[in-house]
């Protein structure tokens, strides 16, 4: 223990030497320098800061902030620059117009997943990036990716799937890519946070071998491939210790096993005490969402105390937050507001991950792609007049002017004051309009299906758009469309046999209608120019290609938690959301690290869509099957399209036995864009920890020697060539 007094000279003392970032060309080194030049109370004002909004009460407005996220205040003497935060993954978020500005609309992340393209994710998010950094912000509160677990999830849409190789990968590559602007991108939200309902008090209780095999391998992968500056903790308990405390979870996994060298900031309210410092938690976010200011007075006072615990950890903190500045260069380029944004550029890059994220479903008579030679059409429903629908929450995005249309959805839930669903002004029927000029194209909102059904039996094809809205903080009761959505399709596809359903959802949804109609699309969220992109696919301008990142049952009671835990808990409020609440279990020990596809395959369940499954209008085929082992597997083979127009397949490769254990793993998969009649070898070599198994007794990855079965196929289901191969025992670090 330090008298006060010296607590007191800690706080106030001043540096005696120049600042030495510039000079110091190693991160560690000028990030030490930098911290022991610092004061305590400027170390102490790094590791907490307020959401910079008005939504609050009496909340000032710091100086220096854009209303946003959060702020950090910077440290103006030694040039240590502010932090200024903004939400997500798919855009710079609207958040209500405060700004007057907007910005271009990423498709979801379950889009951007059904493409299975690294380099795509790549793409989005430096566009993304760039658009940060032209509205002033250095911190983008980016990279979610929590596996889906369960379809009914509020957030699934901001996430990349089911599968932690799919995730990991695109997840490392879109955080590369916003990085590449000299920004900060978090990953978020760690760990196991695969629900909304109770997320601020229910525990997800898993096991150690099944939690490394699942979710935290997904955040491992992206982690190593992205660098991602901040990780971002999750609301919930993990194992009934909360994620933003919890040890295993930041000082074990993060920061020792993976040896992390960046911060952990919190979500916002999800603080619940001050020894969360000490338990791996580098920053509070958004302050007066908590009960208390636990990084600001209250730890000021620990520090006072003279407790020698926090004095250390206060200074690693800093020394981490500090480092990370370094590193992206934000001592050297600090973004600044009214940067140019090239917005129709921006915007063809959500086209084209919206074009590549549209999965086709169905395709009987091959009545897709649409003839142009249709005279009579009739477009239904969703807002298909106005534009495309998007998720809610704090990821969601608007253009500049705003919304092309809102639908107030409202609720008790967190976010009910925010609750709207945003419309982005992409028309599908000014889309499907400019493909056919000389048709008829008429419109019916849907609301009366009786008018619908009169203008669909007098058209020659009937191209049907429904919606299922999601957002943070609400999961959905069940995987119905809302309202009178099924009603609607049945009753169109009665008047029409060529009745196309285009389904814009934040995940999975059942569909009891689906042996009437010909022909479905999975549209997602599309984006700032999803409007076009669908037209695109539905005339055959463009080639679909996407695959479904998450599987799609044919009912809930096909998942392992049929009924949401806590569905029936009253709803939690905005404002301090960190307050008691009694816990209840979300228990992951049902599946373990059998997450989605592997489920299903592990219970001999047959679900409406299988995960990778998606249908094109040409042909591929595999052949030429090398199977080679040694320390991991190679897997070798040739990819023919052997239809009559260019298309983009999605090879898959899965284990599925391996010594002393049959489970399907997902271990390789590729894009592969091919003329009508051309070939290409793929080469896959599968990442080692694929193929292993998690040893709780030596605390690493154990690879079983012995013969390794894989097959190479479309989707999970369906095997086209299989082989297999000997790999040689070893063990691998954590």
């Amino acid at each position: 223990m330090i008298c006060r007094p010296l607590a007191y000279a800690l706080l106030a003392a001043t540096a005696l030497v120049a600042p030495a970032h510039a000079q110091t060309p190693d991160a560690d080194a000028r990030a030490a320098a930098l911290v022991r030049q610092m004061t305590m109370e400027e170390k102490l004002s790094l590791l907490h800061g307020p959401m910079p909004l008005p939504f609050f009460g009496d909340t000032p407005m710091p100086e220096g902030a854009i209303p946003g996220a959060g702020f950090i205040s910077g440290i103006e003497r030694l040039g240590v620059p502010a932090l200024r935060e903004t939400d997500a993954s798919l855009g710079v978020t609207w958040v209500a117009g405060i700004r007057g500005d907007g910005a271009t609309a990423l498709p979801s992340g379950l889009a951007l997943a059904a493409t299975f393209d690294a380099e795509l994710a790549h793409e989005g998010g430096a566009m993304v990036g760039a658009e940060t950094r032209a509205k002033g912000f250095n911190v983008l509160l980016a990279g979610g990716i929590n596996l889906v677990r369960d379809p009914r999830n509020g957030r699934n849409f901001e996430y990349l799937g089911e599968d932690p190789l799919l995730a990991g990968t695109l997840a490392g590559e879109a955080i590369h890519g916003i990085q590449s602007n000299r920004i900060i991108s978090t990953i978020k939200h760690f760990a196991f946070n695969g629900n909304e309902t109770g997320r601020n008090y229910h525990s997800t209780n898993i096991g150690e071998a099944a939690g490394r095999e699942s979710d935290l391998l997904a955040f491992q992968l992206a982690i190593e491939r992205g660098q991602p500056g901040s990780v971002m903790c999750a609301y919930n308990r993990v194992n009934e210790i909360y994620a933003c405390e919890n040890p295993t979870l930041l000082n074990d996994v993060l920061k020792r096993d993976w040896d992390y060298k960046g911060w952990v900031m919190s979500d916002w309210g999800a603080v619940h005490s001050t020894e969360a410092l000490l338990h791996g938690l580098d920053q509070q976010s958004g302050e007066q969402l908590d009960r208390e200011p636990f990084f600001g007075r209250l730890l000021t006072e620990r520090v006072l105390a003279g407790d020698a615990r926090y004095i250390a950890r206060v200074d690693d903190a800093a020394h981490r937050i500090v480092r990370t500045m370094i590193t992206t260069g934000l001592f050297d380029d600090q973004p600044q507001p009214g940067g140019t944004i090239d917005f129709d550029t921006h915007a063809e890059v959500a086209r084209r991950v919206a074009e590549r994220g549209i999965v086709l479903l169905k395709n009987e008579r091959d009545l897709l792609p649409l003839a142009r030679t249709a005279r009579n059409i009739v477009v239904i429903g969703d807002q298909a007049d106005v534009g495309v629908l998007s998720g809610g929450g704090s990821s969601q995005v608007a253009a500049p002017g705003g919304p092309a249309a809102t639908v107030r959805i409202g609720g008790e839930n967190a976010m009910g004051p925010f609750s709207n669903a945003l419309y982005h002004g992409s028309s599908p029927l000014a889309a499907i309009k400019a493909e056919v000029p000389e048709a008829t194209v008429r419109f019916a909102h849907g609301r009366y299906i009786s008018e619908a059904v009169d203008l669909a039996a007098q058209a020659d094809l009937a191209v049907v758009f429904v919606g299922q809205w999601t957002t943070e903080a609400v999961d959905v009761p069940d995987l119905s469309l809302p309202g009178n959505q099924e009603a609607l399709i049945e009753a169109v596809a009665r008047a029409n046999p060529n009745t196309i359903v285009v389904l814009q959802t934040g995940g999975p949804v059942v569909m009891p209608w689906l042996d009437r109609v010909p022909a479905v699309l999975e549209a997602w969220y599309a984006g700032a120019k999803g409007g076009e992109a669908i037209a695109d696919i539905l005339f055959g301008d463009v080639n679909p290609s996407g695959r479904l990142p998450v599987t799609f049952p044919a009912s809930v009671q096909q998942l392992p938690r049929p009924r949401i835990p806590g569905i029936d808990q009253p709803p939690v409020g905005l404002v301090a959301m960190g307050a008691p609440r009694p816990s209840f279990p979300v228990d992951y020990t049902i599946e373990g690290s059998d997450v989605g596809y592997r489920w299903f395959e592990a219970r001999g369940e047959r679900p409406l869509f299988p995960f990778g499954f998606g249908l094109s209008y040409t042909d591929f085929t595999y052949s030429d099957l090398t199977v080679e082992g040694g320390d991991s597997l190679t897997v070798r083979f040739t990819v023919t399209n052997t239809g009559d127009r260019a298309g983009v397949d999605v090879p898959q490769v899965y284990l599925t036995d391996a010594p002393g254990r049959s489970q399907q793993r997902l271990i390789g998969f590729q894009p592969v864009s091919l003329a009508s009649g051309e070939s290409r070898t793929v080469s896959l070599t599968a990442d080692r920890r694929l193929l292993a198994s998690w040893d709780e007794q030596r605390h690493g990855w154990s690879i079983a020697g012995g013969d390794y079965r894989i097959f190479v196929g479309s989707d999970a289901v369906s095997p086209d060539l299989s082989g297999q191969a000997r790999v040689r025992a070893s063990r691998l670090r954590p």
